[in-house]
């Protein structure tokens, strides 16, 4: 309780600066919010304008803006999308599940096969089994996410027909049960794929070298000498060491999944808080995206604590 209590507070003040830095950040792009909202309506009035900015609260000094915006969300009030007309709170909420599902399911992936390979390449370093992985590694580092994710859609939903390309089910099929989760999955396969590809590749490379550096320290060969069983050297010893720093690099990126989550959902239309992130940019609709970037920087903050948990399951050593 000490520790997670620690946690907690460091957590509190970390998104208090996140959301400080996003509000400057965000007031200084360029853009009006009320300029793209006063063009939809197809207004150009000046008097208009300036109703609009006092709405909105627009009009304030920089500061007053940023008090408001800080005293809001400390009572867990996100403020009003002035471009949908609604709470951001509640468009976050409807969008979030969507974002969880595919980022859940993409860092899951991408660790255990990440890992996997890691240890196959790791137990003949210059095998073919390790020049292929290392290859394909090389390959799914460099590559971009969006081209992966475009090749995904032209193979195996254009030229293949596997897989369906867009959205987060099928429209209009109105299935329910195990039909409508399968239906879910179908759809959930390609963005996973493509947002687990350059994680798959930094976990295969990282379990790599650690397990062959853990491979010749002096309690791995003891354990060899006192007749232990290969695969017991190799999956007590060396990789249970060789985990705690890819454990690490898991813990920080799974929350850069959130934010990474914004070109996958751009490009396969899922309906998460990353495609909102975008839209809302697009929109200049600031309470929108100040409150999206903030359940991110949450989230993320949140993953790094589950990370420090984790350790103690892989080594009861660590003292929290």
């Amino acid at each position: 309780m000490r520790f997670l209590l620690g946690r907690f507070v460091q957590g509190v003040i970390a998104l208090f600066v996140i959301a400080t830095l996003n509000f400057l950040l965000i007031r200084a792009a360029p853009g009006d919010p009320v300029a793209v909202m006063a063009g939809e309506a197809g207004a150009v009035d000046k008097r208009f304008l300036e109703t609009l900015r006092i709405q909105y609260g627009l009009d304030q000094p920089l500061i007053v803006q940023w008090w408001t915006y800080i005293s809001r969300i400390a009572t867990l009030d996100l403020g009003f999308s002035y471009r949908q007309q609604e709470t951001v709170a509640q468009l976050i909420a409807d969008r979030l599940s969507a974002t969880l599902l595919l980022t859940l399911c993409a860092f899951v992936f991408s660790l255990v096969v990440g890992v996997g390979l890691g240890v196959l390449a790791s137990r003949r370093p210059g095998g073919w089994a390790d020049r292929v992985i290392g290859f394909a590694a090389l390959i799914f580092y460099a590559a971009p996410m969006y081209w992966l994710a475009l090749m995904a859609v032209l193979v195996f939903s254009i030229q293949l027909g596997w897989l369906p390309a867009f959205g987060y089910s099928s429209v209009g099929a109105n299935l329910t049960g195990i039909a409508a989760a399968m239906d879910i999955a179908r759809h959930l396969i390609l963005p996973t794929l493509a947002l687990s590809f350059f994680y798959i590749a930094v976990y295969a490379r990282m379990t790599r070298a650690n397990m062959m550096a853990m491979a010749q320290m002096a309690f791995v060969k003891t354990a060899r000498a006192k007749g232990a069983s290969e695969s017991r050297v190799q999956f007590r010893h060396v990789l249970r060491n060789a985990l705690l720093p890819v454990v690490t690099l898991a813990g920080l990126q799974a929350g850069n999944m959130v934010g990474g989550a914004i070109m996958t959902e751009t490009v396969f239309a899922w309906p998460g808080i990353g495609r909102l992130m975008f839209d809302a940019l697009l929109q200049r609709d600031y309470n929108l995206l100040l409150g999206a970037f903030l359940v991110a920087a949450a989230l993320a903050i949140a993953f790094n604590i589950i990370t420090d948990l984790i350790y103690t399951v892989i080594d009861p050593r660590i003292a929290l």
